[in-house]
């Protein structure tokens, strides 16, 4: 499988922004451990905190207490929620089923640092019925649902989790889960590379023997490039997040709901006529202008790139830098993957009562730390939004402190976490049973043959019947009957 061109301007993300301020968190968060699906339908809230689940002495029924949870005794209704995620996670399932048998994973030690929802416990459990043992913990502080985490704890997986962790408790769930007494982890599944990070500066030895990474978020995958480009990447690692699978599904067709959602459950906003300004016109972008033109917002695109810019104006949007429209638009969307896109001088020309909020990966889209200052006044109106108060009256709607829009406010469609989570499932079978010396130290992306494997897998969802080619028309095509049928950058 064709390895991947490292990007030269690798971007900062060794900086842990502080948050401080009037009413705001005042703990810095790790920037990928707010990166990708919190869920906002956990039904548990973490500011009931009367002790922290550190202090508490729990077992589930086989008399274990090898997790660390919120409440244990939420587990059946945690069951519940894995057990309705199942039915739109399909091909996981189908995948479960046909390698049971065979067990491809038996032997595998499989950390894991990932958002800890229903749709995760589904592949986590799958992981554990193809023969693996698992330790995981979360890669944000939010987006853990802590009865799923319960029900995960009382099947027997080692959990350490809860929603509303201090920075000070993630680090403390990621070291448990890796520094254990008589078992030693050969697999990494991250999101994000606080995990990989972690397992790569305190436990050197244990990072050495380590078979294989597989890792989802761009922050991740930048971080395993920097590795690797420095020439201290002594482990293959899979990088799932630029898989096909992935790109097209998880960023264009899940954003395509999930930001009207987001904004929806917010802000109640009405977009027939909202003028709204898209930074950025990747394939998150191009999801969210797309639903945002359905519902009748006039939308205007920021760009850097000819290629993007041109495929946005195809599409039939202006494309205009952000200084242009700042004073007239009533909604900012950022989704570029960089830094200070929306500045302080940006956000103190938007008219009054302008919405801004980031789809992007990272938390540095906006600039917020600029906002945390005395003559602005902030006000929570309800969970995860807040009204910044200029002197003169004005309010600028910011929506979760910058953070990931959908996955702190809304949810995510399970059938996209399906396909995100088969290729995760396929890349540690393929890592962890590769022969000697197939993957070097390197950072691989998935292949192709596999990226077609997880399509087909969720077809039948739709009753899709694919074509069978001729002997006579793959022979045109110069292509196996059975694929892969396009080449690897596509």
């Amino acid at each position: 499988s064709q390895q991947i061109q490292f990007a030269d301007d690798m971007q900062e993300f060794t900086k842990f922004p502080t948050k401080t301020g009037r009413r705001s968190l005042s703990r810095s968060i790790s920037q990928s451990s707010t990166d990708s699906y919190s869920s906002a339908a956990s039904y548990t809230d973490s500011s009931d905190d009367e002790v922290s689940p550190r202090e508490k002495q729990q077992t589930n029924s086989k008399g274990s207490s090898n997790f660390c949870v919120k409440n244990i005794k939420q587990a059946e209704f945690g069951r519940r929620e894995i057990e309705i995620a199942e039915q739109d996670m399909s091909a996981l399932i189908s995948l479960r089923k046909r390698a049971q048998g065979e067990k491809p994973l038996a032997g595998a030690k499989i950390v894991g640092c990932t958002h800890i929802t229903a749709q995760t416990a589904v592949l986590i459990e799958t992981l554990c019925a193809l023969g693996a043992q698992c330790r995981w913990s979360a890669c944000n502080i939010y987006s853990t649902q802590n009865e799923v985490a319960a029900a995960l704890a009382e099947a027997g997986v080692a959990v350490f989790a809860w929603k509303g962790e201090s920075e000070d408790d993630f680090w403390w769930c990621i070291d448990r889960c890796v520094n254990v007494e008589g078992w030693q982890a050969n697999m990494i599944l991250d999101d994000g590379g606080d995990l990989t990070h972690w397992v790569y500066k305190k436990y050197p030895n244990i990072f050495k023997k380590i078979r294989g990474i597989v890792e989802e978020s761009v922050t991740g995958v930048h971080r395993l490039y920097q590795l690797s480009k420095a020439g201290k990447l002594c482990v293959p690692a899979m990088n799932v997040n630029d898989s096909v699978t992935k790109q097209k599904f998880d960023n264009l067709y899940c954003c395509r709901e999930s930001i009207l959602d987001g904004l929806k459950r917010t802000t109640d906003v009405m977009f027939g006529g909202k003028q709204v300004v898209v930074c950025g016109y990747g394939e998150v972008g191009k999801g969210c202008c797309a639903a945002l033109k359905a519902l009748g917002a006039i939308v205007y695109v920021t760009e850097i790139d000819p290629i993007c810019a041109l495929q946005a104006c195809m599409d039939g949007f202006r494309v205009v830098k952000l200084s242009e429209v700042i004073r007239q638009v009533d909604v900012v969307i950022t989704c570029t993957g960089n830094k200070n896109v929306v500045t302080r001088e940006h956000l103190d020309r938007m008219k009054n009562s302008c919405i801004v909020c980031n789809m992007g990966h990272s938390n540095t889209e906006i600039d917020v730390t600029s906002l945390r200052t005395p003559e602005l006044t902030w006000e929570r109106v309800r969970s995860q939004v807040d009204h910044v108060i200029w002197p003169d009256g004005k309010r600028v709607v910011l929506l979760a402190e910058g953070r990931l829009l959908n996955l702190s406010c809304s949810t995510v469609p399970t059938f996209v976490l399906s396909i995100t989570a088969t290729t995760q499932a396929l890349a540690l079978i393929e890592l962890y049973n590769a022969p000697e010396g197939r993957y070097k130290q390197d950072v691989y992306l998935l292949p192709k043959k596999m990226d077609e494997y997880v399509a087909s897998l969720h077809l039948p969802s739709f009753d899709a019947h694919l074509t069978e080619l001729t002997d006579d028309q793959a022979k045109y095509l110069g292509l196996n009957k059975n694929g892969p049928f396009k080449p690897n950058y596509y």
